[in-house]
């Protein structure tokens, strides 16, 4: 019986030293220092066992295997002495120390040490520290024997032991003055580029300019001059058919040496080849190709081949600092504006997650970039001005008007907390203000509903109007859409 006993003892001594190690692993030395400042109870402990990491994690898993096998001895020895040495006892004698190390030990443990890292590490810090005291000598020696049999000179040591690590310095160096709060923004802007894809990023098909390639140098030098692009897409027979790419210092170089009434050669003399990325390539890749192969354009192709969009060197460099303006830049709509009724207008173009930290709620939406998109997948057709879904207790209105093709096109989304179980209409109305008892004032009645019957059959989900809406020029020279 006190061999079981030891057995029970031993296995929450094993857990708590998994538990210990998995938050020893996943604290930040920089936040442990701060902690240290704030004088909490352990920090200081903790913060000795963060500058001798290995040391103290090598000690750690000698001594959880240490418990977790005289554990599974033990309880061997009790079975083999009641039931006898038999392979049916020591079966069942694994298994269940199998269970109980792995349940025990390995997962519910080590969860709570990744989870709580802080509060583990806190209250373990000590206990840990003074078996690191006492067995200074053991923990130093797994270090040698574990050198003298790993090939290689292990991993390199640094100031950083992981990427959230070193996000927590510059949010640390942020809080404390020691760098703007635009230059942490820009920091965190860097390390987000990894994980972000050219997708996010490409101006879509239905906003980018191109020219024909029947055109000549005249038109398009003036549909530079209207665009105001230095690099435009030459196409064929249809927009998913990209010939190359013009660009105006080739157009001007060429210009100056015609006459006044000649309107030179053709666009497809004078372009350059295009290059097509896929639109699921990491931005971060994408910047050191086009570094590396002196770019700054590239046709984004969806997974059918087709053309997506165009992202530009200038795109990449604005994820990290911000848009980029010149003074012949238009201004644009801010992208998320506060109305006096507490209701938010975005841009149909903001991503979803950035819609639902403005409401501080979790948005499902796995298969869409954009809230246009969101707002289409919610009503399964296409988005007409007027449309309204909802999603999560959050109302969203699709605004818009008739563009210049007289195509109708979701520009922004109007979104506002509502109960999600009350059929509500404008923010600050009444419950059934509206006359269908779900609309509130100045919102049509469902008109998304009955504006599909009558839908163009040129507009597209998202709010967006096909690809020939891009400007082009005539044989004159002067623009048409």
């Amino acid at each position: 019986m006190s061999l079981l006993v030891l057995a029970a003892v031993l296995v929450p001594i094993a857990g708590a030293l998994a538990a210990a190690d998995a938050a020893v692993s996943t604290v930040s030395a920089a936040r442990v220092e701060e902690l240290q400042r704030e004088n909490r109870r352990g920090a200081a402990s903790l913060a000795a066992i963060t500058a001798d990491r290995a040391r103290y994690i090598n000690l750690l898993l000698m001594l959880r295997l240490a418990a977790e096998m005289t554990a599974t001895v033990t309880v061997s020895a009790v079975a083999f002495g009641t039931w006898g040495f038999h392979f049916a006892v020591a079966a069942v004698v694994a298994v269940v120390m199998l269970v109980v190390s792995y349940v025990a030990i390995g997962v519910l443990p080590r969860t709570l040490g990744r989870q709580h890292a802080y509060p583990v590490g806190l209250a373990l810090a000590g206990p840990t520290r003074a078996l690191g005291r006492v067995l200074a000598p053991v923990a130093q020696l797994l270090i040698v024997v574990g050198n003298a049999l790993t090939p290689g000179r292990g991993l390199p040591g640094g100031p950083f032991s992981s990427d959230v690590e070193l996000r927590e310095m510059v949010d640390l160096a942020g809080d404390r003055g020691v760098v703007h709060e635009s230059e942490r923004e820009m920091l965190q802007s860097v390390f987000d580029l990894g994980d972000t894809i050219v997708r996010e990023v490409m101006v879509p098909r239905t906003e980018v300019v191109w020219i024909e390639a029947s055109k000549t140098l005249r038109q398009a030098v003036h549909l530079a001059d209207r665009s105001g692009f230095s690099r435009i897409p030459v196409i064929g027979e249809d927009a998913d058919d990209v010939l190359g790419v013009v660009y105006v210092k080739d157009l001007i170089a060429r210009l100056l040496s015609l006459a006044p009434d000649d309107r030179g050669p053709q666009v497809t003399e004078l372009m350059r080849p295009a290059v097509f990325v896929p639109e699921s390539k990491n931005v971060d890749q994408l910047l050191r190709d086009m570094q590396r192969d002196r770019t700054h354009v590239a046709m984004v192709v969806d997974e059918y081949g087709g053309l997506a969009g165009i992202v530009t060197m200038e795109d990449i460099v604005e994820e990290i600092v911000g848009e980029i303006t010149d003074e012949y830049d238009v201004d644009t709509p801010d992208p998320i504006e506060r109305l006096p009724d507490g209701s938010v207008r975005v841009s149909a173009r903001l991503p979803v997650e950035d819609l639902g930290e403005l409401f501080d709620i979790e948005l499902p939406a796995d298969d869409v970039e954009t809230v246009g998109g969101l707002v289409a997948q919610l009503l399964g057709r296409v988005v007409l001005p007027g449309a309204e879904a909802r999603i999560d207790g959050l109302r969203l209105l699709a605004e818009g008007g008739v563009d210049r093709r007289g195509r109708h096109r979701v520009m922004a989304v109007r979104a506002w907390l509502v109960d999600p179980d009350a059929e509500v209409g404008e923010p600050g109305e009444p419950s059934g203000a509206g006359e269908s008892g779900e609309d509130g004032p100045g919102t049509p009645a469902r008109a998304d509903a009955a504006g599909a019957s009558q839908m163009p059959d040129s507009v597209i989900p998202g709010g967006g109007v096909e690809a020939d809406r891009a400007a082009t020029v005539d044989a004159d020279g002067r623009g048409r859409s």
